[in-house]
């Protein structure tokens, strides 16, 4: 009988190396952080470096003392890469590369990574490609060994495992092709919107930091059957579920990308299409981890990202999700938000709340109609418990008598 051999890859050993540029700022939140995205990326954490220095090296991001340290730490403790904390330039991956000797990554790649990873739509896995082949564009002379690895690990997966011996004009022309495929869901997904308003159907886009219990609540509240784990981005593709509310009202449920501090601007790029359900979404759902420690700098972060993405003037529920883990007696509050409840979404506790104050929302938006409807019109009385809110109906010899709510733009049914 043959030998059996071991082809298990070895987990790549990493140490994390950021800049703090001024004290009291968040690098060590950061770094912290970016230990949780390599370990979802598949990489063991086994030290790291952090300088104080007003701005990174341009040559090396940290001062070249700070090389030698970090030499020290890679003999130390064998590892196989060092992972900076912000997005390093071409020239800076080349020169890190020649006086280290092992493979080097920044916070970018790891994410692109783990979105790699995750993506399991069409659109989802086009998307993430576009984003790495628009990395790696202007660094193809810097990630020379890094691109060069075919055993597998970190910045290798996708589209990245063969891009050493690919040139600019490949890429570029792969690049126009994965545009041009982009562009045709997107104009589909304007399709659907616009069939969306048509129906006078509302949207509600649920956004949050990643991690903070989006997809358990899209579950919880519509049984979607979402991919729901304690890691960081569990869930790329957004999902649109409808949620049946009081008296037939129905409104749509739509799981956006989590957020993240220095989300790289070539995932916002690329996955602008997706990220814009929010924008066009006619309220807002904040779900955010309470139990985190770090839970005012998410928020932040989700805002900036947000009008960045120029979400302006919509209706927000804050929901502050994981109260398990919460002391009592700790003040919650959003000045952004227009409602804010507390909930536990993988208990379904407070998810009742939830309904109602998005009855609310719905109802703000309606005009309260009272009329004698002809027998012959009663179909007109089914769009109105369709997009409306029925509250009396009663059959007269002259017709039936509604009393309702209905969207704005029925108002004249």
């Amino acid at each position: 009988m043959g030998t059996l051999y071991e082809n298990a890859v070895k987990a790549e050993r990493v140490i994390l190396v950021a800049v703090c540029r001024e004290e009291g700022d968040d690098t060590m939140d950061s770094v912290t952080e970016l230990a949780d995205l390599c370990k979802t990326a598949g990489a063991t954490v086994v030290g790291e470096v952090i300088q104080n220095r007003e701005q990174p090296h341009p040559g090396y991001y940290v001062g070249t003392g700070k090389l030698d340290e970090i030499r020290q730490l890679i003999a130390i403790y064998d590892a196989t890469g060092i992972v900076a904390d912000d997005e390093l330039s071409p020239a800076q991956i080349k020169n890190l590369e020649n006086e280290l000797h092992v493979a080097i990554l920044d916070r970018t790649l790891v994410i692109l990574d783990i979105f790699a990873k995750r993506a399991t739509t069409s659109e989802g896995k086009i998307q993430v490609e576009l984003a790495q082949l628009r990395y790696r564009a202007t660094r193809l002379v810097g990630l020379g060994k890094t691109l060069s690895r075919q055993g597998g690990g970190i910045g290798t997966r996708g589209p990245g495992e063969k891009k050493l011996e690919v040139d600019r004009r490949t890429i570029k022309t792969r690049i126009s092709q994965l545009k041009s495929e982009l562009a045709d869901i997107t104009r589909h997904r304007e399709i659907t919107r616009k069939q969306r308003e048509c129906s006078h159907t509302k949207v509600a886009a649920i956004v949050g930091y990643t991690n903070a219990g989006k997809s358990t609540l899209l579950n919880h509240m519509t049984k979607a059957e979402v991919l729901e784990e304690d890691m960081l981005f569990a869930t790329l593709d957004p999902t649109t579920r409808a949620l049946a509310l009081s008296d037939g009202q129905e409104i749509m449920l739509t799981d956006t990308v989590g957020f993240i501090r220095k989300l790289p601007h070539h995932l916002v790029e690329a996955f602008k299409s997706t990220l814009e359900e929010a924008k066009y979404a006619d309220y807002i759902i904040h779900v955010v981890d309470a139990s985190n420690p770090q839970m005012g700098k998410q928020m932040k972060i989700v805002y900036d990202t947000l009008d960045g993405l120029g979400v302006k003037d919509k209706k927000i529920l804050t929901l502050f999700n994981k109260q398990d883990l919460v002391v009592e007696d700790e003040i919650l509050k959003d000045i952004k938000a227009d409602k804010t409840l507390r909930i536990e979404a993988k208990r379904d506790i407070g998810l009742d709340k939830v309904k109602e104050v998005l009855e609310e929302f719905l109802r703000e938006e309606k005009v309260l109609i009272e009329k004698v409807f002809h027998y012959e019109d009663a179909g007109k009385i089914q769009l109105i418990r369709k997009f409306g809110e029925l509250l009396i109906e009663e059959y007269r010899e002259d017709g039936i008598y509604v009393k309702a709510y209905v969207p704005k733009e029925m108002h004249n049914i």
